[in-house]
């Protein structure tokens, strides 16, 4: 059912009454977050799911009214308003363009956390829910066991074989596609590492950090893992990886369940409580770590508190070496690349000018502009497996704006990484998508040899 535009645009109180409210459950969106939302328009250019749908449920200003209404007794916590809050991509572009700065994202996760509670998944949808965010994600020995199947799948020649015979077709469109961009499983480095728990700086050590390793990022990205130990150690850091370390919670967060959220937030909390810094490479655990305090906001002042002061050690791995200073590569990698920025980087965390500066100050680097660099890919997390239309059709918006006569593509986000490769490999570019810090490590090695 499609909500009425008038209906949306009319006015609504600016204070809403508890005693009216239609979330029944803790932690409610926060009022103080809608409260300078006069409905302006300024955010609609910046919505890939208004762009494509025209309607204005899907609309920055239009979830935000839908939540104020439930808060004002208007609207209940039902299919009409599960659907638009769903369907937001969480890219958080619409408070970059916002004159008010409205934490749209924010609402969105409070709300789909109520959602959650009053409509629960059930059935097969459930359970693959349940599998996924509460049986594997939180447990990397069990991620480690998927990641070596996948592993094997790759260097036995399985991989060959499905593909040759076009095993694939059977299979869900969207999974194919991801299939087909999977990237070479290597060893994570928490395993790599569990018996030396700090790898020790090249040289003399200007600083002590510790590095969030993720859950599928380790699994699934080792090599950019190793890239990140690598070029702090170079840069002379001594890189602290905690093995108690467990998921960021973000996909939980996305999909409404706050309480594991929260779970393993503390875990985290706990794993990082004697590191003066916490460097990440993944745009969106890196977000999700620094808004930690609002998951226990309204729920645990003890916890609120040590989230706060976490999330102020938090950094990523590109502001943290352009901040904290960096050996500039001697070697010359010679390529032309373009930079997509990941919504979680540029929006979430402001973080947009640090990686580019890593990437100009690599010798032979030409930088292509990339037109509309902070517009979503649609991968948002699992959104492109849980919305894959949608998702395919905000990354063929993005893929118009990636200029063609580039060898790479450069980012700092897994998610972004897996969802821009299929957008290349879609169009038939030959186009290597890449981390912004293996660019960096890369340089280094080959200065390395060149030395030798």
């Amino acid at each position: 059912m499609s909500i009425r535009e008038s209906d949306l645009k009319q006015g609504a109180p600016s204070c809403a009454d508890a005693s009216l409210s239609n979330y029944l459950w803790k932690d409610h969106p926060d009022e103080s977050k809608w409260a300078d939302c006069v409905h302006c328009g300024m955010c609609l250019e910046s919505c890939p799911t208004y762009e494509i749908t025209g309607q204005e449920q899907h609309s920055p200003r239009g979830r935000v009214h839908l939540i104020k209404s439930v808060a004002d007794g208007k609207l209940e916590v039902n299919e009409q308003f599960m659907d638009p809050v769903f369907a937001c991509l969480d890219c958080r572009a619409c408070t970059t363009a916002c004159p008010a700065d409205v934490d749209v994202g924010g609402l969105i996760e409070e709300a789909r956390g109520q959602i959650r509670q009053a409509m629960p998944l059930t059935g097969a949808k459930g359970a693959v829910s349940q599998f996924f965010l509460k049986g594997l994600f939180p447990h990397q020995n069990r991620l480690n066991a998927v990641g070596s199947l996948l592993k094997f799948y790759q260097k036995s020649g399985l991989q060959k074989a499905v593909r040759k015979t076009g095993m694939l077709n059977v299979m869900p469109k969207h999974l194919a596609e991801m299939e087909a961009i999977m990237p070479e499983i290597k060893q994570p480095v928490r395993s790599k590492y569990k018996k030396q728990p700090v790898v020790r700086a090249e040289g003399t050590p200007k600083a002590d950090v510790a590095l969030l390793t993720g859950c599928v990022m380790d699994v699934m990205f080792g090599d950019i893992n190793q890239s990140t130990v690598n070029v702090l150690t170079r840069n002379g850091n001594n890189v602290a990886i905690p093995q108690n370390q467990t998921c960021c919670g973000a996909l939980h967060v996305h999909a409404g369940d706050r309480d594991t959220g929260r779970k393993l937030a503390k875990q985290n909390i706990e794993a990082f409580k004697d590191a003066e810094t916490v460097v990440v490479n993944a745009a969106g655990c890196g977000c999700m770590l620094k808004e930690y305090g609002e998951l226990f906001r309204e729920v645990d002042t003890e916890w609120h508190e040590k989230a706060e002061a976490f999330a102020e050690k938090v950094v990523d791995v590109s502001k943290y070496l352009h901040d904290s200073g960096y050996e500039k590569p001697k070697a010359e990698l010679n390529t032309r690349i373009t930079y997509h920025d990941a919504c979680h980087l540029a929006h979430g965390q402001g973080v947009r000018e640090e990686p580019r500066d890593l990437l100009l100050n690599i010798p032979g680097v030409e930088m292509v502009h990339m037109p509309n660099a902070d517009r979503c890919c649609g991968s948002a997390g699992i959104y492109n497996i849980t919305n894959p239309e949608m998702a395919g059709a905000v990354l063929e918006s993005k893929m118009e704006h990636v200029p063609e006569d580039v060898e790479m593509i450069s980012m700092g986000n897994p998610g972004c990484m897996l969802q821009m490769a299929m957008g290349v490999q879609k169009h038939g570019r030959s186009q290597k998508v890449v981390h912004t810090v293996q660019l960096l490590d890369w340089a280094y090695q080959k200065e390395k040899l060149e030395g030798e």
